[in-house]
């Protein structure tokens, strides 16, 4: 379970995020909305240990993130940009962090890798390197990298927003597979159908504050207004 509790993040005087408190239980698929710069990602950054918290705290089965040992094994992270080493090639990419971190022998991350890999019918580019690859394909390559370390959490930032249609759709169907794998998952995203299909739950961010938490169906029947603007827009 993540705890977040009265959470703050600031840059400066320019404050981005204030007083957040959600929780969010084991297993489930939360997805995070709002206008652009309304501070989701910031949010997700801020689970990911990527950015420090201003203020308040957030937890992860009681303990605080920060001290947490070893939390890049119960957390992944998947991000818009793609960070795939551009100087290893596909299969390097996704046995590096579980062989370097002794979570498996070379033999064992190698053979999970492959199954993966022809699970999304893209063992034939195994030995290509990320410059070789569509966008779509590295973006479906970096999911499987954060499968390989077999996180509790994924976290998922705008993975599809540098992505053609086509592209994109291939992410998409690779992620509504991972909600058999009994993991949470927390996605950023502006593609509002795919997460009216994916998420159980909603969480609409505006002004900084979470304004709206709500399941799928509730969150379209809202009488938000500042919500019902937004969902209006991006349709």
């Amino acid at each position: 379970m993540i705890e977040i509790k009265d959470l703050c993040k600031s840059y400066g005087d320019k404050e981005i995020l204030s007083n957040i408190n959600l929780t969010i239980s084991d297993n489930e698929i939360v997805a995070i909305i709002g206008k652009s710069g309304c501070g989701k990602s910031t949010l997700l950054r801020c689970i990911s240990r990527l950015e420090n918290i201003t203020k308040g705290s957030i937890y992860i089965d009681n303990e605080d993130i920060n001290n947490i040992k070893d939390y890049y094994k119960k957390v992944g992270m998947v991000f818009q940009s793609f960070n795939l080493f551009e100087n290893l090639n596909v299969l390097d990419n996704l046995i590096l962090a579980p062989v370097k971190l002794k979570l498996m022998t070379k033999d064992e991350a190698i053979k999970k890798a492959k199954k993966y890999l022809k699970d999304i019918n893209l063992l034939n580019k195994i030995n290509e390197y990320p410059k070789k690859l569509s966008g779509g394909e590295k973006q479906r390559v970096a999911i499987i990298r954060a499968l390989m370390e077999n996180p509790k959490i994924i976290l998922f930032d705008e993975p599809t927003s540098s992505l053609d249609p086509q592209m994109t759709q291939e992410v998409l169907e690779l992620m509504k597979k991972l909600s058999n794998l009994n993991i949470t998952i927390i996605v950023v995203s502006h593609e509002i159908n795919f997460i009216k299909e994916f998420a159980q739950r909603i969480i609409y961010i505006d002004n900084k504050k979470v304004v709206s938490d709500a399941n799928v169906i509730d969150t379209f029947n809202s009488h938000n207004e500042s919500l019902k603007e937004f969902l209006k827009d991006i349709k």
